[in-house]
């Protein structure tokens, strides 16, 4: 046992150094995790996407240093324990270190690998899932009520993260109603860990409440701009593609939970599985949005596997092992940029991967690279180029003219680089960045960062006697390529006050009177 913890450790420590080994630091940050970097600014119990989990893990890392590894560590971080909770699982069943090594694969060379490199809420979403399948499998082998109080604060630090771990509860709950698990309901611990959950998240809620929930309003643009062109069979694709070399694995485990004896305790995971899966194709979600119920099913195939494989020779143990890196070299440059943007869009033409979907972005069409590999990159020489504007203008009319940007991204990402290249603050009113726009103005002049002119319903940029396109940006396979940096000079008198009164009257719309 001794040696096999060593194994599991080592195999973590592994697993959290791959992304940092293998990804070029030619690549930048997420434009989502700028996002979220932003937030670490702006501590709250809340934000108009995300709970406060990401802003505060984020504010830990500014505290130690500005290298982007700081940030990352957090993904890699909770990724590999997430490899150790399901390779706990396997070993409790009674797994050896075949078990441990095909759970290692699992998150080594599938879709994980890049969930838990991007600092993103998606990483803890999937963590607290697989924490609460863990505290309800050990629950189910001991009957010791301190995993349920265990499973309440995986719920409520859950919903800390990212509000989605409610649909994993909600189908573990109604998969216990199908199976002996049901008896948890005449628990009175179980109430006592539901009480745990709403005491953790109850900060949230109260800030939700009096910000008249905005989290509905971001869900309502999602579904517009992104989850009502997702079909069925996308979604279904989906959980195929995103762990193809280990597809093995947790369909085995599915079917230990659902059909096997010795999986009959288990069932509750196999019902959840299937609510779940409805859940997400009846309400459009993502195919990632199932990731969190992965980790326990692979618990289950990689004891299953293992117990399969005993009885053959030593070498066909380890042959699935090597079948699974096969796939998972010729994937893996879709799962990490682990090459220049060029390199791996000659490698995607070659292997014909446009055919598969992969590259298909959320304007439907299909690019060159995967999209979140095109939102990582450009941000730098935006950011630069927006300087050079900046620093265009004297002195003087620098202290009176404000940086805007039409998307968080742009704004996060000139936040990222300002203190480097001089910039002031940069602002916007898109996303959480609406509630750190100043109440009062003196500018004169604006540098819009955007990819649209703004016509003549856009009041403010109408108040201004001189309009000039300043510089886009123009590097190749970025996906916000062609974005456009104005400049925008001598503002009448009027300007400062109507831009005060549009920001709040558009804060207003998210403040309970």
């Amino acid at each position: 046992m001794k040696n096999i913890n060593r194994l599991i450790y080592i195999l973590a420590l592994v697993r959290f150094a791959i992304p940092f080994v293998l990804v070029p630091s030619f690549y930048e940050l997420h434009r989502d995790e700028y996002l979220y970097w932003s937030e670490s600014f702006h501590l709250a119990w809340g934000y108009m996407e995300v709970p406060p989990m990401l802003s505060i893990l984020a504010y830990i890392s500014n505290t130690i240093g500005s290298n982007a590894f700081w940030l990352k560590l957090w993904p890699g971080l909770f990724g590999s324990v997430c490899f150790i909770l399901t390779a706990r699982m396997a070993i409790s069943l009674g797994g050896k270190r075949l078990a441990v090594w095909l759970c290692f694969i699992a998150f080594a060379i599938t879709g994980y690998i890049r969930l838990f490199y991007l600092f993103h809420p998606n990483f803890l979403d999937v963590f607290f899932w697989t924490l609460s399948a863990y505290a309800i499998f050990f629950f189910i082998r001991t009957q010791n009520n301190k995993w349920l109080y265990l499973l309440g604060i995986a719920v409520g630090l859950g919903m800390m993260s990212k509000y989605s771990i409610a649909f994993y509860t909600a189908a573990l709950l109604i998969a216990s109603v199908f199976t002996p698990q049901r008896k948890i309901f005449i628990n009175k611990h179980f109430y006592g860990a539901l009480a745990v959950a709403l005491l953790i998240f109850l900060p949230n809620l109260i800030w939700q409440y009096n910000h008249l929930f905005p989290i509905v309003a971001h869900m309502q643009e999602l579904q517009e701009e992104q989850l009502q062109f997702i079909s069925p069979l996308t979604f279904i694709i989906g959980q195929i593609l995103m762990l193809l070399p280990c597809l093995f694995l947790w369909v085995r485990g599915w079917y230990f939970a659902a059909f096997n004896k010795e999986g009959k305790p288990y069932r509750i995971f196999a019902w959840a599985y299937l609510f779940l899966i409805t859940l997400l194709i009846i309400g459009r979600g993502k195919d990632y949005y199932a990731l969190g119920t992965y980790p326990v099913l692979l618990a289950f195939g990689s004891y299953q596997f293992e117990q399969y494989v005993q009885k053959h020779k030593v070498w066909w143990r380890y042959f699935p092992i090597a079948i699974c890196f096969a796939i998972g070299l010729l994937i893996y440059p879709i799962l990490l940029p682990i090459g220049k943007p060029e390199k791996l869009s000659a490698y995607y033409k070659a292997a014909r991967f446009d055919k598969a979907g992969v590259l298909t972005w959320e304007d439907r069409k299909v690019h060159e690279l995967p999209q979140d590999f095109g939102d990582m990159i450009g941000w730098r020489d935006l950011a630069e180029k927006t300087a050079a504007v900046y620093k265009s203008l004297p002195v003087a009319e620098q202290a009176h003219t404000l940086i805007y940007c039409r998307g968080y991204f742009s704004a996060g990402a000139l936040n990222y680089h300002a203190k480097a290249l001089g910039l002031p603050q940069v602002h916007s009113d898109d996303a959480s960045f609406l509630w750190w726009m100043p109440n009062k103005y003196n500018i004169r002049n604006l540098i819009l960062v955007g990819r649209r002119i703004p016509d003549s319903t856009d009041k403010v940029f109408t108040l201004f006697e001189k309009r000039t396109i300043k510089d886009s940006s123009t590097l190749d396979l970025f996906r916000e390529k062609g974005m456009k940096i104005i400049l925008y000079e001598n503002g009448k008198d009027s300007l400062n006050t109507i831009i005060e009164k549009g920001i709040a009257a558009k804060k207003a719309q998210f403040t309970r009177q």
